[in-house]
């Protein structure tokens, strides 16, 4: 491909400059903000505002200061319903993803005389199954028999069409990722939500590999209940505190675990052994807000404001379809094959590009200044992430690959992966 694309493309791009709104390294090409976003500058200031509240207020922050933290929660989980079309009380900044998916199990799957089984698939994220698998223990149900995970066809991808006919009788819960964390696969929700209500089976999604990259109308769609962490797309930094979402018609159900950070604001400290539940999402809070690991997400949700996720939608499906172009006429003849839907309505946010050798690639991509993602068993995720990603930048990541496998500089490395991958 010749550079002049590359330059058009930067050049009519309306978010190009919110670039220079994140910590980048001169000739590193960050490609992995599908695992771990990069620091903002906007972040990192919240992050210390929040900290010279502390310094400033000591235990009076949780009411005064820039970013008083008793609600703090809850102003994060409106600045964040947007994103995935909730109205502003159907989400709250909790929890892990891990945590909030066991508070989502233990609320919502509530087992029958006919209805004991929990749907999901075999290309999930593993955390979600450990903790279906959990939930199911702790009530006596025997995983392997209750557990039921819908097959792959190829190893990549889920059909829809697989997933509706596994909505038996016998299932209570469905629980899904929105995108498949390998292949980059998009699952229409809205389908498979009206699919699953037909059938009166309630349905969560996992949207850890969406938020931030792909809309969402999760209120208009009537989508149960859904978890997420803000690391990745979101930017919030490493081990952020996590978010749900619960549908308004669920409020008032009693959550699967109180705790005290669940209560109406206006009565938890009156200190009652009596839990009197918020009536929002925030009901399904556990503990203490982690304030400063949440901190970052302030400014964060900032840029998100500005740039629009209409807009970062676009921008995404142009640098992931420029870069599968590239794929296709600079790399032929190496052995790469693209694993993920090339249908726009069908893919997320990342290329899903496959190699028998693909954990020494990555790792000769990283001595080139390129940071992938391995996946086993042959996965190399590579994220374009739009607010800080520029066709140039997938210009040259292609290119520098191209030199990579023309050189075979990939041999020196063991086909093993990392410990962290």
């Amino acid at each position: 491909m010749d550079k002049e694309k590359w330059k058009e493309l930067d050049s009519k791009d309306p978010l190009h400059h919110l670039k220079s709104e994140f910590y980048t390294h001169q000739n590193v090409l960050y490609l992995d903000g599908n695992s771990l976003g990069l620091l903002s500058k906007r972040a990192e200031k919240t992050l210390m505002e929040s900290l010279k509240d502390w310094r400033d207020f000591g235990i009076d922050g949780w009411m005064n200061g820039k970013h008083p933290w008793f609600t703090l929660s809850e102003a994060l989980g409106e600045k964040i319903a947007p994103l995935i079309g909730a109205y502003h009380d159907e989400v709250i900044v909790t929890g892990s993803t891990t945590g909030n998916l066991h508070q989502m199990a233990s609320t919502f799957f509530k087992p029958s005389a006919t209805r004991k089984k929990i749907l999901a698939d075999e290309l999930t994220f593993p955390s979600d199954i450990y903790a279906l698998k959990s939930q199911l223990s702790m009530l006596d149900l025997n995983p392997g028999q209750h557990l039921i995970r819908v097959k792959s066809r190829d190893g990549r991808l889920i059909e829809e069409e697989d997933i509706i006919d596994a909505m038996t009788d016998e299932i209570a819960l469905i629980v899904l990722p929105s995108v498949l964390y390998r292949s980059g696969q998009l699952l229409d929700i809205k389908r498979l939500t009206e699919e699953a209500h037909q059938r009166g089976i309630l349905i969560g999604f996992d949207l850890c590999h969406s938020i931030g990259a792909v809309p969402h109308q999760l209120s208009e769609w009537e989508v149960d209940f859904a978890f997420w962490c803000n690391y990745k797309y979101l930017n919030a930094g490493p081990g952020s505190v996590a978010g749900l979402y619960v549908n308004r018609k669920h409020f008032g159900k009693e959550p699967g675990l109180a705790g005290w950070f669940g209560s109406n604001k206006e009565k938890q400290f009156d200190m009652d052994h009596d839990f009197i539940a918020a009536e929002s999402a925030g009901a399904y809070q556990i503990g203490t807000p982690h304030v400063l690991s949440m901190a970052p997400l302030i400014g964060s949700l900032e840029i998100f404001a500005e740039a629009g996720m209409d807009r970062l939608r676009e921008k995404s499906l142009k640098l992931t379809n420029y870069m599968m172009e590239l794929i296709e006429t600079e790399l032929s003849g190496f052995g790469f094959s693209i694993g993920n839907p090339k249908d726009d309505d069908r893919r997320g946010g990342h290329v899903c590009l496959e190699h028998e050798e693909a954990a020494r690639i990555c790792k000769s991509l990283k001595e080139n200044g390129i940071v992938p993602d391995f996946r086993a068993p042959n996965v190399i995720r590579l994220a374009p992430v739009a607010l800080y990603t520029s066709f140039e930048d997938v210009h040259s990541a292609v290119h520098r690959l191209k030199k990579i496998m023309k050189e075979k500089q990939y041999e020196k490395f063991s086909n093993v992966r990392e410990v962290i991958a």
